[in-house]
């Protein structure tokens, strides 16, 4: 996995999702993006799938069976990316 493209989605999530209280630093790859982890919901998700649209050419959709995979940590959304951009 590429280091650059983890830092590059850090702060994508931080200035993207308005995550004042958070330094990229602190964003631990492997920790769950929603619920007890990041702290992510729903609504973040749809943007999230927004932003990797326009910058990588990914695309997710809510009805994808996987998006419970894909969304699971910072590095599984980093792999999905690797395996499906199309910029």
């Amino acid at each position: 996995m590429s280091e650059a493209l983890i830092n590059e989605l850090k702060i994508m999530l931080i200035e993207g999702l308005h995550l004042e209280d958070i330094e990229a630093e602190e964003i631990i790859v492997d920790e769950p993006l929603f619920g007890d982890g990041l702290g992510l919901d729903s609504i973040d998700a749809l943007e999230i799938a927004v932003m990797l649209d326009k910058k990588y050419g990914v695309k997710i959709t809510s009805e994808d069976d996987r998006n419970s995979e894909i969304f699971a940590s910072l590095n599984t959304l980093a792999a999905f990316i690797t395996e499906n951009r199309t910029k």
